[in-house]
């Protein structure tokens, strides 16, 4: 009973601030889904309807944003998971201390990402300047658009330099975890680097790589901030599309922002129940 106490006790202590906490997230759910659903009584709405669902997929604006949505989230996560697993892979085989300069992003803020970005890939940036000062551009003008553009190639940066060292973090550890007989047995054999690494220890980590890239892509669909100061005018993202309709100063638009937000939480829900299943997967993989 002692023991049970003990291992209960930091939990205990923190139970005030978990329901604090807790009680905003669901009240916050509850909140927006009862507004999607029309009953918003602040304004006179007491109805509940699927109007403002049905009103929402109707609306081409909202399928363009759900495509640029979907097409940023996934774009972004894969780079971020090619680019991480190749990086944890020399990190593995270096240990050079230089190559933990990847962690640099993990501390960074979204917002201080933007204005990074930013300052690199606008035509008037550092890039462009430098690209002018060596003669590959005859004037800056002539820098390929990458910011404020419907490809959202300034937002694919930004998620791919925020996601790399999470897929890195994860795969090094599954690589490092990994049995290491597999691999000098193929390279006694004669297999290279690069046959063993595909061979054996992609096989070993995909179940792992998979899961950060569903975490990636659930984080990246559901993200403001670099969508909001990157993104193109048309088509924008999901959750700045319900922002624009929650900051209209008709408040009959409200409903219309909480029923894209539910979408946006519904997706996250179908992911997340994918993410349980395969993280079941990958227990039983292990335990193999």
């Amino acid at each position: 009973m002692n023991n049970l106490l003990k291992n209960l006790y930091p939990y205990i202590l923190l139970l005030p601030v978990l329901i604090f906490i807790i009680g905003i997230f669901i009240f916050g759910i509850l909140s927006s889904l009862l507004q999607s659903f029309g009953y918003f009584p602040a304004i006179g709405l007491y109805t509940f309807t699927f109007k403002y669902f049905k009103d929402t997929i109707k609306n081409p604006s909202f399928i363009s944003s759900l495509e640029f949505s979907l097409y940023i989230s996934f774009i972004s996560s894969f780079i971020a998971v090619v680019l991480g697993v190749l990086l944890a892979y020399l990190i593995l085989n270096n240990k050079n201390k230089i190559y933990n300069i990847y962690k640099l992003p993990i501390i960074v803020p979204h917002t201080v990402v933007a204005l990074l970005i930013f300052i690199l890939f606008t035509q008037s940036g550092w890039i462009s300047r430098l690209f002018y000062n060596l003669g590959f551009i005859d004037n800056m003008e002539a820098f390929d658009k990458f910011l404020f553009d419907p490809k959202g190639i300034g937002i694919i940066i930004a998620y791919t330099w925020k996601g790399l060292p999470f897929i890195t973090l994860i795969t090094y550890d599954t690589l490092k975890k990994a049995d290491v007989k597999y691999s000098k047995i193929a390279a006694n054999l004669g297999a290279s680097p690069l046959q063993i690494f595909l061979k054996i220890l992609l096989p070993i980590t995909l179940p792992t790589i998979l899961l950060g890239f569903l975490m990636l892509f659930t984080f990246s669909l559901g993200t403001f901030e670099i969508p909001y100061l990157l993104g193109p005018s048309s088509p924008k993202a999901l959750p700045i599309m319900a922002y624009i309709y929650y900051k209209s100063i008709n408040l009959y638009d409200r409903p219309y922002a909480m029923a894209i937000n539910m979408f946006i939480t519904f997706l996250s829900l179908i992911i997340a129940i994918i993410y349980i299943f395969m993280q079941r997967l990958v227990q039983k993989y292990n335990k193999l």
